[in-house]
């Protein structure tokens, strides 16, 4: 293939067959802000895609373009992580070619072979961005179908549902053809929104709330309370496999790990037996704001869902944010238990989730826990407790686990 002819530059053609187009969502519309949002998106996908092999990524009219730098990039292991990269609504692999109604015929009858051999039906689809280019965008769909119809005697034009759609771009380099988009993760770039420290248990929830909110575009931190000897180191792996498998999702994770043991003793001994869930929530969220302050979080997330458990009452929410500063986000609240599982299969952490290994909050439930809490006994119960020692000697213990 030569080279492409735009606005008196010459472009050279991508190396090997294939190119990712990027499609970005509702980020084409933050204005002023646009650019800070793609440049996040880049490099997200750069680093993302280190370990895939050398990529070439830039932005143009709404696009992203990925283009493999040598023959020995591992395109497929690249597509499906891209394919997990927050802030692209849909991607496809595309031929690049040159922008002649010839050349892309020509691309869409040999890119396109085995999908269009596969196919009953079909259509085409076409943009153009570059205006200069002689056909308009409907006289380009009917060349290239009318000339497909020809060469595949077998399909048949369906302008519905097709089978198959033949996409033609024409862009400010050159002309792309691919076949139906994949659908993209969605949301916004992950780093955009600040970021925020997600408390994660062995449970389905939390790994589905650290999801949605790194979709909003936070980066993410994880706090896990771990009680040994009550709970099992093979509990804790399988919190540091939750955190694993919404890495490609998140982008690189930290764990803190934090041990809990100590606390949740002093208040069983301590304190009313029904008042502990809440108690030991507060003693939670205030470790948690501590890690963000050290790590210059702004946030918290947690995997609450209003009344699914006691301590989830809007009472018992009341009281355990009190002892926060930090705005704390429940992106699961108002969902029920089938619509979060739903989540957690699509995003590969339910078969972990549901695995038999307590957590410290199933450990020490009480048997009768209050729902509908008042400050003033949480106060009292609290009253005799060292509640920085125990803070402080908890954060002094806690282990750092990277992922990703």
């Amino acid at each position: 293939m030569g080279k492409y002819y735009n606005k008196n530059k010459d472009y050279t053609p991508p190396v090997g067959d294939e190119i990712f187009l990027l499609k970005m969502g509702e980020m084409v519309l933050k204005g002023l802000n646009r650019r800070s949002f793609e440049e996040r998106l880049m490099g997200n996908a750069r680093r993302r895609l280190q370990k895939f092999g050398k990529f070439r990524i830039y932005s143009r009219q709404s696009i992203t373009y990925v283009e493999p730098q040598s023959l020995d990039c591992d395109m497929d292991g690249a597509f499906d992580t891209l394919a997990k990269l927050f802030g692209v609504v849909g991607l496809s692999r595309a031929k690049a070619c040159e922008k002649t109604p010839e050349a892309i015929l020509e691309t869409a009858k040999t890119y396109l072979y085995d999908d269009l051999m596969e196919a009953n039906t079909f259509k085409v689809e076409s943009k153009r961005s570059d205006k200069s280019f002689p056909l308009s965008s409907i006289q380009l769909s009917q060349y290239v179908g009318g000339e497909l119809d020809d060469a595949f005697p077998h399909l048949q034009a369906d302008m519905h549902t097709p089978d198959v759609v033949v996409h033609v771009e024409v862009r400010d380099f050159a002309a792309y053809v691919h076949a139906n988009p994949t659908l993209g993760a969605g949301g916004l770039p992950v780093g955009v929104g600040g970021k925020a420290v997600s408390l994660l248990s062995g449970g389905i929830d939390s790994p589905v709330a650290s999801w949605m909110m790194a979709k909003r575009g936070l980066a993410l931190e994880m706090v896990h309370f771990f009680s040994y000897p009550y709970t099992s180191p093979e509990a804790k792996e399988k919190v540091l496999e939750l955190a694993r498998l919404i890495t490609p999702w998140c982008g690189r994770l930290t764990v803190h790990v934090v041990p809990f043991t100590e606390i949740q003793e002093e208040l069983r001994r301590s304190c009313p037996e029904d008042l502990f869930t809440l108690l030991m929530r507060r003693f939670m969220m205030r470790i948690s704001e501590q890690v963000a302050h050290r790590i210059g979080a702004h946030a918290l997330v947690t995997g609450e869902s209003l009344g699914q458990v006691a301590s989830q009452t809007m009472e018992a929410m009341a009281v355990t944010n009190a002892v926060c500063t930090l705005p704390v986000f429940r992106p699961v609240v108002g969902m029920d238990k089938e619509e979060i599982i739903r989540i957690a299969r699509k995003i590969g952490t339910f078969e972990t989730s549901i695995l038999p290994y307590e957590d410290c909050c199933t450990v020490f439930t009480p048997r009768h826990p209050k729902t509908r809490p008042s400050m003033e006994e949480i106060l009292e119960a609290e009253a005799n407790l060292d509640i920085d020692g125990l803070i402080q000697r908890a954060v002094d213990g806690i282990e750092r686990v990277t992922m990703g």
